[in-house]
């Protein structure tokens, strides 16, 4: 995932774009010792966050908005002729200190948050919305950035086309065509919408930090491995007490569904997570129903038949009915072997006794073991030889292998939590930016994994500002008798969020709104997930994964069954993410006023590709963060569109090499490095030499 999944700042970051590294204006005297406003004399002005205080946020905030909101006025009210470099540039330079302020906010928000920075977001959301309601609504700056539109066909610079046509599109978008009237009702409804989906994501947060159990002794815990009840002991220390304290993060939570031989502890801890923010004082069924009716009251003010068709008009999909097709495409080849492998899960599991239909909460116990009989293979075999610090060498040298990257550790630049590493990544001595690492779960944290940046890559005139990208994770921790052992499925998700990383810090563009991630969301995910591709490959393993009590290189028989396993379960796996997929397009296309009862609609959508019985008392919608509260509304289905997209790219790296410099260089060159400044489809093709085929992501899952 990419990007901070908040409404409010998505709006933002569309439009406030700071055009230098230093902010200079006349600051207020009560303002001038606010560290956010300042110049930040630091490494590559990086954040001073030793400096930065809560109080300090808001009124940096008005202040900024302030500032911001002039900047606007100026160009809308100028009476210089209209034209690109007149109007389009200094929009698109306009905002500068507020996008300084909120990139550290929201980032903060996200990964080190607390009841005060909570509480100062439910006032700054509706403030940052009001602020682009106040660009985009301007019907004196539309006509200016119109009337430029106008002569679109005079520019030659095939960026400057695009930055205009995004910003034309924008402004549309945005309801800059509707009257007073409509445009009135375009307030009440995003304002309305920020503070929903800020509200739905501190839900999801406040019941997941709520949840925990603690055992006194190691009687119900039989099954899971000492590493995970070293953890759970330390966790319990940490709060000072004794025994094995279990949570709901996502490492907790696994070890007990992967291994705990207690079938009503599997079952308690599966309820307890698949009822986040359902029912009790953090549920989120309500908020569901606003956000999608406040949605599709905008999508219709807007014109649109409902918000997927609205969401999907700039993304490669365009409209419902593709993305439809794509879904019901792969569910056709993936339910079969789902089933089959289902099928062969239960009779697994009654071959060891089990003569119970194979619940929801069986599911990973049992095909654990299985996967452990069929290729001697287990996360505990594997975890010895991704040591996390080892993990990230290996990273580290991949790319720097491929791609010419080395990274330095820099311990002057400040972080914002002590698990966090910050290093300067260079190619061939050039610097190409900041990257923050932060890897373990904390309550101040949101779950998941996502990559973000603090300020985006542009250029103004022949400086190129460089990017400061950061990277959230939440792994198994480290404790006091060992270190952080990653599973093999972590070390995927490394990788697939590198590869965000490099998508930011690859980027070579001159509008810091074209920078990057600044794509398509069913492209965005190309470049991270064809990272995930080197996990199992020997040439990426061979360089770091060495066991770290033995030192010994993991075996070439290990690889040999980590690449036989990588089809298990493909079926299920494709099946479990069009469920997500499916239950996303429902809740955008559906008619609001039909929604009654959440989970009857959530089961009647997934129903086609749901493998297992129903679980009463659960409900992951109501926890879904990246439709409900984040920037992948009506835009999950891209997961499964960009695996094309990267089965098909990879498959190039495998036909020249794995470890292909030339390939790799084109990747850079064609993808990487272009950001949002061409379409698409043109930067794939320029890549690929032709538009995407299926027949890789086919082969690849066995299908």
């Amino acid at each position: 995932m990419k990007k901070i999944s908040l409404f409010t700042l998505v709006l933002c970051f569309f439009f406030s774009i700071h055009a230098q590294n230093n902010v200079n204006m006349n600051i207020p005297e009560n303002l001038r010792n606010n560290p956010l406003v300042k110049d930040w004399d630091t490494p590559h002005q990086t954040p001073p966050f030793n400096d930065i205080k809560t109080e300090h946020f808001m009124p940096a905030f008005n202040f900024a908005i302030e500032t911001a909101e002039q900047e606007i006025e100026t160009i809308a009210t100028s009476k210089i002729m209209s034209n690109f470099q007149t109007i389009i540039v200094p929009l698109e330079s306009a905002g500068q200190l507020l996008t300084k302020v909120s990139g550290v906010f929201y980032n903060l928000l996200g990964s080190c948050t607390s009841p005060e920075i909570q509480a100062l977001a439910k006032e700054i959301s509706p403030m940052m919305t009001e602020y682009s309601n106040k660009i985009y609504l301007n019907e004196n700056l539309f006509r200016k950035v119109e009337q430029v539109y106008s002569q679109k066909n005079e520019l030659t610079n095939e960026e400057d086309m695009m930055l205009l046509e995004k910003m034309y599109q924008n402004f549309i978008r945005s309801g800059a065509k509707l009257n007073e009237i409509q445009k009135e009702k375009y307030r009440e409804l995003s304002m309305k919408l920020s503070k929903l989906s800020l509200e739905f994501s501190e839900n999801v947060l406040n019941y997941t930090n709520e949840y925990s159990k603690l055992f006194t002794d190691d009687s119900k815990l039989k099954g899971i491995p000492q590493t995970a009840l070293e953890i759970a002991k330390s966790k319990a220390k940490n709060k000072n007490m004794e025994g094995y304290l279990f949570d709901i993060s996502q490492p907790s939570y696994l070890s007990i569904m992967t291994y705990a031989d207690d079938r009503d502890l599997r079952k308690e801890f599966f309820m307890a997570y698949n009822a986040r923010a359902f029912k009790g004082k953090y549920d989120n069924s309500e908020l569901i129903k606003e956000i999608l009716k406040t949605r599709y009251e905008m999508a219709q003010l807007l014109g649109f038949e409902n918000y997927a068709f609205y969401a999907l008009e700039d993304r490669m999909a365009e409209n419902p009915d593709n993305v439809y097709k794509l879904l019901n495409d792969l569910a056709e080849v993936s339910i079969v072997a789902g089933k089959k492998e289902v099928q062969e899960v239960q009779d697994f599991a009654k071959s060891l006794g089990f003569n119970d239909i194979i619940q929801r909460w069986d599911f990973s116990y049992y095909t654990e073991k299985l996967k452990d009989k069929k290729y001697s293979l287990n996360d505990e075999l594997l975890k010895p030889y991704f040591k996390l610090e080892k993990v990230i060498e290996g990273v580290f040298q991949l790319t720097e292998n491929l791609y010419g990257l080395t990274y330095k550790k820099n311990e002057s630049i400040q972080v914002y939590h002590p698990d966090v590493t910050a290093y300067e990544v260079y190619r061939n001595k050039k610097f190409m930016g900041v990257l923050y690492l932060d890897f373990h779960p904390r309550e101040s944290k949101r779950a998941g994994a996502w990559m973000n940046s603090y300020r985006e890559q542009h250029k103004v005139g022949d400086t190129d500002i460089r990017p400061i990208v950061t990277l959230n994770m939440n792994f198994t921790p480290s404790t006091e008798t060992n270190p952080s052992l990653l599973t093999f499925s972590e070390v995927g998700t490394f990788l697939h969020e590198f590869g965000h990383g490099l998508h930011g810090l690859f980027s070579d563009v001159h509008y810091e709104s074209l920078s990057g991630t600044s794509v398509a969301r069913d492209f965005v995910e190309l470049p991270s997930q064809i990272m995930e591709n080197w996990a199992s490959e020997p040439d990426f393993l061979k360089t770091f994964a060495y066991h770290y009590q033995t030192g010994e290189l993991i075996p070439q028989e290990l690889i040999k069954k980590l690449k036989a396993a990588e089809t298990y379960l493909a079926g299920y796996a494709f099946c479990r993410q069009l469920m997500f997929g499916f239950t996303d397009m429902m809740w955008h296309t559906i008619d609001p006023k039909k929604i009654d009862d959440v989970v009857q609609l959530e089961l009647g959508a997934i129903q086609r590709v749901d493998l297992l019985p129903q679980a009463p008392g659960t409900c992951f919608s109501t926890s879904f963060n990246h439709i409900f509260s984040g920037g992948y509304a009506a835009g999950y289905y891209s997961y499964k569109w960009a695996e094309v997209l990267e089965a098909d790219a990879f498959s190039l790296f495998k036909e020249k090499g794995v470890m292909n410099k030339e390939v790799a260089n084109s990747f850079v060159e064609n993808i990487l490095s272009k950001g949002g400044s061409k379409k698409p489809m043109e930067l794939f093709v320029a890549f690929r030499g032709r538009e995407p085929k299926i027949d890789a992501l086919m082969k690849k899952n066995g299908f």
